[in-house]
């Protein structure tokens, strides 16, 4: 309810005509896409966000940003506790299920942190930025530019303020070392980087830090090295280029596709291959407790190592040399097969309505989904794919992108009814060939 309040109400400010630059006017529809689009930190975009919005409008697009990436909860808890209001139980629960904690011990004191680290990254990521981009634009434009695009990268929203986003920096060292820290500083979750923090050596990492490191490290590399031999040959995206610039480049579109949906070459040019690794990358997402989308890679990784110990026959699968238990090993299949099932229910109505390519439907959904925002888009087109949908194929990716940011979990305990007796009756067990 707090994610629809905040769309709502960001739509309702991007309609108004101070939100759009003179001369132009936004229908409801696109301000609800754009909105949903920001609050759910996607970055697909259905009007050229830096030639069709005023500065008000990018403040407005980076405040729904800021509010969607840390979440309604933590901001209004911290608010509330700063002006010396007691939190209530139930307000307590909330923060906890926003946060993608296990306990209340020391809530309030986690939120607090959450926000310190959010602060501290994306000034520090906003100066470095300004002061690349103080000489081309002056003091008061870079400063500007380098806090909107830190707060985007790393709440990883994706919303650029040049209108091909950053493909003109596609080369700029630090651009792209700067923006691409930030994403995975946001991604990795706030547990994660406040454990790395606070480590002790006399303490060994938890499970779930050094799980979400070796899956975010193992994703990264691959993905890297994986893009540039699939794109190295093609003559649209990194053939042609000097060998630092296409590892560049490969480096960034690896990282990107982790929920930040910012790109540095042209996503409609690239090869098949590489396109579908990119849709497994944002299906796969960020980790819990982050400001990212997807099925998470904790919940990949519990799925990878429990088919592993399927496939080797043993009774339990284990990490790091502990067990995983079977109501969590449940738990992460189902988020992967409820993901995948709506995913592919919602794209296929797109395709029925849209009649477009399988490819670029099926990639812009999965963006959706994963809370992204890259688009193969159309050729020579500021915009997503999106911006060319019908309502209706609007109104799906919208929710989609809600969808995406809740997570399928939280969704379906949302929507389910939860019995508070135990059932009277139990049947016997049925046999089951399977395979």
């Amino acid at each position: 309810m707090s994610i629809a309040g905040l769309i709502l109400a960001g739509a309702a400010l991007l309609w108004l005509p101070v939100s759009t630059a003179p001369g132009r006017s936004t229908s409801f529809l696109d301000a609800l896409f754009t909105a949903t689009s920001a609050v759910c930190v996607t970055g697909l975009i259905v009007q050229d966000t830096p030639q069709h919005f005023s500065w008000f409008g990018h403040a407005v697009i980076l405040l729904l940003i800021q509010a969607g990436g840390l979440g309604y909860m933590t901001i209004s808890t911290v608010l509330a506790a700063a002006l010396g209001r007691s939190v209530t139980l139930q307000e307590r629960l909330s923060l906890q299920e926003g946060l993608n904690v296990q306990g209340l011990d020391g809530l309030l004191r986690f939120a607090l942190t959450v926000l310190k680290l959010t602060l501290f990254f994306e000034l520090a990521g906003a100066a470095v930025l300004a002061a690349r981009w103080w000489g081309e634009m002056g003091a008061g434009p870079a400063a500007w530019y380098g806090l909107f695009h830190a707060v985007s990268a790393f709440n990883n929203a994706g919303f650029a303020l040049w209108s091909d986003n950053l493909m003109r920096f596609r080369g700029d060292v630090t651009v792209n070392l700067v923006v691409t820290a930030l994403i995975i500083a946001g991604g990795l979750g706030f547990f994660v980087i406040t454990e790395l923090l606070q480590r002790n050596r006399r303490v060994r990492l938890s499970v779930h830090t050094r799980l979400v490191l070796l899956a975010t490290t193992v994703l990264l590399v691959l993905g890297t090295v994986a893009i540039y031999a699939f794109e190295t040959g093609n003559p649209r995206t990194l053939a042609g280029l000097p060998r630092h610039e296409q590892w560049l480049a490969a480096w960034f579109q690896s990282v990107t596709p982790r929920t930040a949906g910012f790109n540095t070459i042209d996503y409609g040019a690239m090869t098949a291959p590489a396109l579908f690794l990119t849709m497994a990358l944002m299906f796969i997402g960020a980790s819990p407790g982050s400001t990212g989308g997807g099925v998470k890679t904790t919940t990949f990784s519990i799925t990878v190592a429990a088919l592993w110990a399927t496939v080797r026959g043993d009774d339990e699968p284990h990490v790091f040399r502990r067990r995983l238990g079977p109501d969590l090993v449940a738990r992460a299949f189902f988020v992967t097969l409820i993901a995948f099932l709506v995913l592919n229910a919602v794209a296929g109505v797109i395709l029925i309505t849209e009649q477009r390519d399988l490819l670029r439907t099926l990639f812009e959904a999965t963006s959706a989904f994963g809370t992204v925002g890259l688009s193969m888009g159309e050729s020579g087109a500021p915009v997503s794919l999106s911006a060319f949908f019908t309502p209706i194929g609007k109104l799906m990716m919208i929710l989609m992108m809600f969808v995406g940011r809740l997570g399928p979990l939280t969704l379906a305990f949302a929507l389910a009814r939860r019995a508070t007796l135990q059932p009277r009756l139990r049947y016997p067990e049925g046999k089951v060939l399977i395979g």
